[in-house]
């Protein structure tokens, strides 16, 4: 498949009648915990920053900034929620991409639905098509694109964004296929920002760079029909795999519906882990010791033996295990604070906590082996790919945005969802 197909392929699919009722239902539960991490987030220090640089600039007011009465342009607003939303880094991942499409495409479909006066429906349909196409494309550079450097949330989710803001603006097919064509000169991002402000600002450029395109397109700009995959087009020029197989089944297969939602406030390294503990019959007192295993690739990431700091912790196996196993819910932000490592109790059961690694395991799984002071074994095991069904999936995301919230302000925004509130009604529930 070259580049031109696949323009052909995703303008095609961003036009197209959306039948995906299993993944709607699961985008409607993504809206939710995609608004709840970003107003959580609405006070870090990036936001502040990108508050201050919107009302400078000022422009327009056609879009909702998150947890401001700041309104901005459509472009503006993308990159301030798409970077407020991933500040936290709490928000949905999915690992056949190695990203989080939310953050990317949310945002983008959210002020340019607002900006044409869209209907609730419709830009949630939007989004469903943008962060499907993310996840496609970022299949389509592959891990070596990722291994590199580059950062497939910011990438990837580029052309998921376009697709969303074009399709709400009505782009033609044409226009759609320039659009797409351009965002490919405009897609960036790098993963030497992580750890920065520059990490959570690759989705709000994302976000952001898919609106320009998509606006840029709609006034008659022409670029590149070959831009995806022809000679030093987007995936040759940064190490993308080509994985042309990618696009068979799109607007017939959903890869979206396997997306992961944040559960703990931590690295999605431990999660398996942590999932796999409250299957535990037994308290801290008990245990005598606790053996993880878990894949290779997670020991290099968030296997800090002996944190310092609440950060650190968000990557450590034994001190969320020792966390677990003392009931600190996991899910609160709060939880992660310094004080707590330096609790004795905490440093104490974290030495009975034993890492190890097996590459028969997939990065989604976890084994655990409990044993108890009187010398029983309980066996543990998680995979985060088992599909838990639609219910228990939608009674944790709104419970993490109750927690994250409070219970008023979670279900006021799930009603909206709920009620196909149109983006502005949407919008105003992350202002205040």
């Amino acid at each position: 498949m070259d580049g031109v197909e696949i323009g052909e392929r995703l303008a095609g699919f961003a036009r197209g009648t959306v039948k995906a009722q299993n993944a709607m239902e699961i985008l409607r539960l993504s809206l939710l915990d995609w608004a709840a991490v970003g107003v959580a987030g609405r006070e870090e220090p990036v936001a502040t920053v990108l508050h201050g640089q919107a009302e400078d600039e000022g422009g327009n007011p056609l879009a909702t900034l998150i947890g401001s009465e700041l309104r901005g342009p459509a472009r503006m607003a993308a990159l301030v929620n798409g970077t407020i939303s991933h500040a936290l880094d709490y928000d949905d991942t999915h690992f056949a991409h190695i990203g989080h499409p939310s953050v990317a495409v949310i945002p983008a479909a959210l002020a340019v639905g607002e900006a044409v006066g869209a209907s609730g429906p419709a830009m949630q349909e939007a989004a469903l098509i943008g962060v499907e196409a993310s996840i496609r494309v970022g299949v389509w550079l592959g891990r070596a694109h990722y291994q590199v450097g580059y950062h497939q949330t910011a990438t990837a989710g580029a052309f998921g964004a376009t697709l969303a803001a074009g399709r709400l603006m009505g782009l033609s097919a044409g226009q759609m296929q320039h659009a797409i064509g351009l965002v490919t000169t405009r897609a960036s991002g790098i993963k030497a920002q992580f750890g920065t402000m520059g990490k959570p600002m690759n989705a709000g450029l994302a976000a952001s760079n898919g609106v320009e395109a998509a606006q840029l397109a709609a006034r008659g700009f022409v670029s590149a029909p070959g831009a995806m995959d022809g000679q030093n087009g987007f995936g040759p020029t940064h190490h993308g795999e080509g994985q042309g197989s990618a696009f068979d089944t799109l607007g017939h297969e959903w890869l979206f519906e396997s997306v992961q939602h944040k559960f703990h406030a931590c690295c999605h390294g431990l999660h398996a882990t942590l999932e796999a503990l409250r299957d535990l019959d037994a308290g801290a007192d008990a245990v005598e010791s606790v053996e993880i295993t878990t894949h290779p690739r997670w020991l290099s990431v968030c296997n800090i033996a002996t944190p310092e700091s609440g950060l650190q912790s968000k990557f450590s196996y034994r001190m969320v295990t020792a966390m677990a196993l003392t009931g600190h819910d996991t899910a609160r932000l709060d939880t992660f604070d310094d004080a707590l490592c330096a609790d004795a109790g905490l440093a104490a059961l974290r030495e009975r906590v034993r890492v190890e690694s097996d590459d028969s395991l997939t990065e989604m799984q976890a084994r655990l082996r409990v044993t108890l002071m009187d010398g029983s074994v309980q066996d543990l095991f998680h995979d985060l790919d088992a599909d838990p069904g639609l219910a228990a999936r939608q009674t944790r995301v709104r419970a993490k945005a109750a927690t994250l919230l409070g219970e008023g302000r979670a279900e006021a925004i799930w009603q909206a969802i709920e009620a196909d509130a149109p983006p502005e009604e949407f919008a105003a529930l992350l202002v205040r």
